[in-house]
């Protein structure tokens, strides 16, 4: 017996009917990147619900591992309402790439990304789709700072402060005048997205405007006014790094294809250990130790061997740190364990890369390169090498 594929989609909408008569064609998706939200989402699911009545809409709650439980909460949501989906990540962090990955996961045509925490006011969503859907206007988003909005139930004047300066530069970027284009509170139609998913960074907290940048032709946009509120429950997902979060983001999308990104701040953090232990070895050398050690018990070789262990050793740690809060921020090492056992990789790692950068300069050095270059090189060398092991082995899957 042969069927058709017109009889195959025939039956499966008779069976969609059937099993919900009154079903609508799936309108919005509202897509929540989470960590340690579990205590908002039955809440935020009663807000929509009550927001969007009348509207064919689902949530897609996208977390990252969160060990409070998120993920366990939306699933079981989601057996009594089939609107409530989630997708868990595993050894991945970061919220605009938890947005994008959520935004090109549904089917509806028009797509939402917001807080789950509440200080995003879900009964802006509708007016939102109407500007999308009218095909007036490509994109429509939540602004704290236009005519009408409040920052006030906020209260944090210094993030207002720095989101004022942050919005300032964006709008250079971008090219294009908004009043807060580092809101997360967005909804534009899903092909949209998708035309240029590909190009997205994915790199720090700033999707939208990752997504101002990116796209050729500008986008018609639609501004409403933001009541900003606090946080109900949880922990923010905007830690210390985040304005240096938004300087990788202008970096990636500038020059992240020539010099990928990671390697970039790997580098640089390398640079800055440089720095530190120079200096370490200097105060160890002119103000620990002194004159009394050259001329005394120790000798010269030997006080600088020991001062140049010590701060090399506290550069390698400097290193370490900045590595894992900044350069490796999605694969942050956390608990005294873990960072102890990270720590003695790392280092592991940098005497690797030490022996690569000495051997490769002396093999250049006996072919008559150059001193100077014989050196640069082996540091990139060893650089490249110091990356790809600490990649794999210290902060994970490469």
């Amino acid at each position: 017996m042969n069927i058709s594929t017109t009889d195959l989609a025939q039956a499966s909408e008779a069976a969609v009917r059937a099993v919900s008569p009154q079903a609508k064609p799936l309108e919005l998706a509202v897509v929540l990147p989470t960590y340690n939200e579990r205590k908002n989402i039955a809440t935020m699911i009663e807000r929509l619900d009550k927001a969007l009545a009348g509207i064919a809409w689902e949530a897609i709650y996208v977390d990252d591992n969160s060990p409070d439980g998120t993920s366990d909460e939306a699933r079981r949501l989601s057996l009594s309402d089939p609107r409530v989906r989630c997708i868990q990540r595993i050894g991945r962090r970061g919220l605009a790439s938890a947005a994008i990955e959520g935004m090109c996961s549904t089917a509806a045509p028009v797509v939402a990304v917001m807080d789950a925490d509440h200080q995003h006011d879900p009964a802006l969503l509708p007016g939102m789709l109407k500007a999308v859907a009218s095909g007036e206007y490509d994109l429509a988003y939540a602004s704290r700072f236009a005519e009408g909005a409040s920052t006030e139930a906020w209260g944090r004047p210094d993030r207002v402060k720095a989101s004022g300066f942050a919005n300032r530069i964006a709008n250079k970027v971008t090219g294009v005048e908004l009043t807060d284009p580092m809101s997360g509170f967005f909804m534009l139609r899903t092909q949209t997205l998708r035309a240029d998913a590909h190009r997205l960074s994915g790199v720090g907290f700033k999707i939208l405007l990752d997504i101002l940048a990116t796209v050729d032709t500008p986008l018609r946009v639609k501004e409403f006014p933001l009541n900003f509120a606090a946080r109900a429950e949880g922990e923010s997902k905007l830690d210390q790094t985040v304005v240096f979060e938004f300087l990788v983001g202008l970096y990636d999308k500038w020059l992240g294809r020539i010099i990928p990104t990671r390697f970039a701040l790997f580098g640089t953090v390398g640079a800055m250990g440089v720095v530190v232990q120079l200096a370490v070895l200097w105060t160890m050398l002119h103000v620990v130790f002194g004159e009394r050690f050259v001329y005394g018990n120790w000798s010269e070789s030997t006080t600088f061997n020991i001062a140049n262990t010590i701060a090399a050793l506290v550069a390698m740690t400097f290193n370490f740190v900045l590595n894992n809060e900044l350069t490796y921020s999605d694969k942050r090492l956390r608990g005294f364990a873990p960072l102890m056992r990270g720590w003695a990789q790392f280092a592991l790692t940098c005497s690797l890369g030490l022996l690569t950068n000495i051997g490769s300069a002396a093999v250049l050095k006996t072919i008559g390169i150059h001193d100077v270059l014989a050196v640069i090189t082996g540091v990139l060398l060893a650089s490249v090498f110091n990356f790809a092991l600490s990649s794999k082995f210290v902060w994970g899957k490469y």
